[in-house]
């Protein structure tokens, strides 16, 4: 007795056969099934491969030390962490108040007969063969065997002797240095030899020196202090290892002292959540990150891309199950029934699936592993073991196996109910088309509508807008048989050639429908996302501040008093057209070398002093909130007040305090006569009437003592210090001075008694900057080696265009190879057509305009019905946003915050990237299979009917 074993064997014999028969048609299935395996398991051996366990992991960072032992130098505060070392917080309640500053003992938590090994990090600009640059110098003895694991060797030795380094391959890669070159450090005068290069696993990319404890640093530091320049900020940590490691409750006594502890015991073997203070004090999920909806996104990925290929391979099958359909009506004449048919039919998508899995499978090893030096330095970080889960690529390769067997299952079902009689003499027979599928697919159009409309009405969830809209196009898929026969309706107004194409796509639906789907499913999502991306670059548009008036550009400078502020200022001059140049500098309280907000000793800061009777009422004076003082009613009738209107755009300088001349206000576009008299008359030009008082005058306070400050802040008290006052005009009506409140002169500032160090410069320009021009002016200022904030003012900038046009060709390419699928099975289908119009004497050319046709005819009904379809999607999500953003700003009005704007969120259709799917891309389809189709047959003869 046969049983089911021997007939799919049998089925999957002269499946094999005929896949190897018909080899273009099989490789172009298994060309689409295994791409995107291919693409998925060399994604997962990469994403694997890269996410290192624990024990590589501590190896990086501990290497081969038991414990870091580091200060968060919070003054010895008791603290709370959690078991990795990753969060740690101060016990009790600093909610209201700062947390606790200064530094801690550590050598009150290192176990007695435990051996220590300083890590110390700090940034110093290093000379270089093209300037300067910023880099980490890294005090640590690299040849220590604790610190085996945290720096890798390529090439030489770590340096032995206090006059040696060692450097990073990257960066002697952007340094121009080798192995053997000499390196020194901006303001120090000794030289240090390189001995070696090495790498950090977890950051290649990293530009970092290595020295021995002492050989560099503190020299450095040494020699910036007595140039009156910041000195350098180490941060040391400490790996530790001690005998039996470092437990969990040695972990938190040093947390009673105010330090942390990343234990290499603990981090293996963490304690239960109830063992850990600092989940007790604060919630732990605030410290836990939920991907649910990375993985919604990531399966709805994967469904629509198995439903893309299946639209495009189901065709390929029905081509083949209709050339092999001689072959299945002897397999019918010989005994076999329906399911022996749809067995051998559904045999060749599970070959193709099997092939596609071993082939996309085996690809994606092979080419992780060759391409695992490059995947290495994409990421920035080296692999750890290469990670091969079997379970994980069988489960994608099964992906591919289900593909081709879904992608055969209606070819298999059409192919098993033609009579033997019809497959044998080659006759189509008519079948109607299924009312049960039409009213599933009005179904879920209608469910998918309602639920998107919910979704953008009701809730503020984007997963309920899209998940609605992914049922309707399911819907609209579904129903795709259906609208192929009303497009049929048309045909009687058209020529020949166009007639007859449009009646073979109606009278076979079968084949016609599933490349009509795929182009409406590729352009459905191309059009969804056009739409979004064309709507929230408008909104990016008109919600765009400029910073500067339009071709002006500024450069600003916080660092080491000013010091490199003229080369940076030479450098714009010489490389932009510029036309007037504004210099400028700012307050300096303390030290001239004093950063503008650094805490140093020594260093100070300042504050512009706004008249009591002008302050805005919801202004933070203290630690309360005293909107809270006010009914929501009040909040939002405050928003409206003078007092609290608040600048949109950025200000470098604290209070937008500026010290210059007149050609300030000539490149912000302040025209005013009085200003630049007043400014000639010693006299601060204000931009913000809130800043002067009833006496005409404004006042800079200057703060000394910053922890007097902090704690009257938090007495809502005036901060102590010297008020410095300075008879002022203020401009009239509401000008913009982009971010500047206030103009005083160098001789103004000197004769009120503040000292100024330069900060930067503005500019004008005569021609827009080129891309030629800006790299080369960026490369000028990276070669100071100093963080230089560059603005020039070119107006908004769109990035949308390249992901419209992207978008566009990825639909295109979608669109001619399903039609040119769907042409194929059409030419194979309407072969004796094609000879009896021969044979009653048709012109060649009928043939290859039929095939352009054809083509064309898919085209245009996948793009009509997936433009239709793709643009509701889009603005679902556009409402949806909109009413977040509407909610959130009415949220904002109610707690009286004066920074928000009514929101502003357009829905814009890209007529641009519809009318090229819907002209050119199926113009362009027809024209290439016209092109491709030959004109000339040898007649033949016609099978008897």
């Amino acid at each position: 007795m046969k049983t089911w074993y021997h007939s799919w064997r049998a089925a999957l014999r002269i499946a094999r056969r005929d896949a190897w028969r018909y080899k273009g048609r099989s490789f172009l299935v298994l060309a689409m099934i295994a791409l995107p395996i291919l693409g998925v398991s060399a994604f997962d051996l990469t994403v694997r491969s890269a996410q290192l366990s624990t024990e590589e992991q501590l190896d990086r960072t501990l290497g081969r030390a038991d414990a870091e032992v580091s200060d968060p130098e919070l003054g010895g505060h008791a603290i709370y962490q959690s078991p990795t070392g990753d969060t740690y917080s101060p016990v009790g309640d600093f909610d209201n108040g700062p947390w606790p500053s200064g530094p801690g003992d550590v050598t009150k938590v290192i176990p007695a007969g435990a051996t220590t090994l300083d890590d110390t990090l700090a940034r110093a600009k290093l000379r270089t063969t093209h300037g300067l640059l910023q880099t980490e110098i890294r005090e640590l003895k690299a040849s220590d065997p604790i610190a085996r694991g945290l720096l890798r060797l390529n090439e030489g030795r770590f340096p032995e002797k206090g006059g040696e380094v060692a450097a990073t391959s990257h960066f002697l890669e952007v340094s121009g240095l080798r192995v053997g070159s000499e390196l020194s450090a901006r303001g120090l005068d000794a030289t240090y030899r390189i001995v070696g290069a090495y790498e950090l696993p977890d950051s290649l990319d990293t530009d970092q020196v290595n020295a021995l404890p002492g050989a560099l640093l503190a020299p450095l530091d040494k020699a910036l202090q007595a140039d009156g320049l910041p000195g350098v900020e180490p941060r040391t940590t400490h790996l530790v290892r001690a005998p039996g490691g470092f437990t969990w409750n040695m972990v938190q006594q040093a947390n009673t002292h105010g330090i942390k502890v990343v234990s290499r015991a603990v981090t293996l073997h963490p304690p239960a959540d109830a063992d850990v203070p600092l989940y007790k004090q604060e919630s732990r999920h605030e410290y836990q990150d939920s991907n649910t909806t990375q993985l919604a996104a990531a399966g709805t990925i994967v469904g629509l891309a198995m439903l893309e290929i299946c639209l495009l391979a189901g065709p390929a099958f029905a081509v083949g199950a209709r050339r092999s359909r001689r072959q299945l009506g002897l397999v019918g004449a010989n005994g076999g029934d329906r399911r022996h048919i749809r067995a051998i039919v559904l045999g060749g998508g599970l070959v193709i699936g099997v092939a596609s899995a071993v082939v996309g499978t085996v690809l994606g090893l092979g080419l992780t592993y060759a391409l695992r030096p490059v995947l290495e330095d994409y990421i920035g970080q080296r692999f750890g073991v290469f990670d091969v889960r079997p379970l994980e690529l069988l489960g994608i390769a099964l992906l591919a196996v289900l593909t081709g067997l879904l992608a055969a299952i209606v070819p298999a079902v059409t192919a098993s109910r033609q009579t033997v009689l019809a497959s044998l003499t080659g006759r189509r027979g008519v079948r109607g088309s299924s009312r049960v599928l039409p009213v599933l697919g009005l179904i879920a159009v209608a469910l998918g509508a309602v639920i998107a409309l919910y979704g953008s009405t009701m809730t503020d969830q984007f997963a309920v807008v899209a998940g609605g809209s992914a049922i309707a196009e399911l819907g609209v898929v579904a129903l795709t048989p259906a609208l192929v026969g009303l497009f049929g309706r048309t045909g009687r107004w058209l020529p020949l050639s166009p007639r007859l194409a449009l009646r073979d796509a109606v009278r076979n639906r079968g084949r016609t429908a599933p490349a009509v789907a795929a182009v409406l499913a590729a352009v459905a999502g191309t059009v969804a996302v056009s739409t979004y991306t064309a709507s929230q670059d408008a909104q990016q548009r008109a919600s765009y501040t400029p910073q500067l008036p339009h071709g002006a550009v500024s450069v600003m400078i916080d660092e080491e008093g000013g010091r490199a502020v003229p080369t940076v200022r030479t450098a714009v001059e010489k490389i932009l057209p510029t036309d007037v140049r504004a210099d400028v500098d700012r307050i300096s309280v303390g030290r001239p070398s004093c950063p503008m907000w650094g805490r140093e000793d020594g260093c100070g800061e300042y504050e512009v002093v706004v008249p009591e009777a002008q302050q805005c009422p919801l202004w933070y004076t203290g630690t309360e909130d005293p909107a809270e003082k006010f009914s929501k009613a009040e909040r939002r009738k405050l928003l409206k007040d003078w007092r609290c209107k608040e600048s949109s755009v950025y200000s470098y300088v604290n209070g937008g305090v500026l010290v210059g001349d007149a050609a300030v206000m000539k490149v912000l576009g302040i025209d005013d006569p009085a200003a630049v008299k007043a400014l000639a008359d010693g006299k601060a030009v204000s931009f913000d009437k809130r800043n002067v008082d009833t006496d005409g005058k404004i006042g800079i306070r200057l703060i000394t003592d910053r922890e007097k400050a902090a704690e009257a802040i938090v007495k809502n008290l005036p901060a102590p210090g010297v008020v410095k006052s300075i008879p002022a005009y203020q401009v009239s009506g509401d000008p913009n001075a982009y971010g500047v409140t206030m103009l005083l002169t160098p001789a103004t500032a000197r004769a009120a008694g503040l000292s100024t160090v330069p900060v930067g410069a503005y500019f004008t320009t005569s021609a827009p900057p080129s891309d030629t021009q800006k790299q080369k002016l960026e490369s000028e200022l990276d070669k100071t080696g100093s963080s230089v904030q560059l603005d020039i003012e070119a107006g908004f900038t769109s990035e949308t265009n390249i992901v419209l046009l992207a978008l566009t060709v990825f639909a295109g390419l979608v669109t001619i190879g399903a039609a040119g699928i769907a042409t194929g099975l059409a030419q194979a289908d309407a072969e004796s057509d094609l000879k009896t119009l021969a044979a009653v004497g048709a012109p060649s050319r009928v043939r290859r305009t039929l095939s352009g046709f054809q083509c064309g005819v898919v085209a245009v009904m996948g793009v009509l019905l997936g433009s239709a379809a793709g643009v509701l999607p889009a603005i679902g999500l556009r409402l949806t946003e909109r009413r977040s953003s509407l909610n959130a700003y009415h949220k904002a009005l109610d707690e009286g915050l004066n920074s928000v704007s009514l929101p502003y969120v357009p829905v814009v259709i890209p007529w641009g990237t519809l009318a090229a799917l819907l002209i050119a891309v199926p113009l362009g389809a027809a024209v290439l299979a016209a092109l491709v189709t030959r004109s000339h047959r040898t007649l033949g003869r016609r099978a008897a009917t």
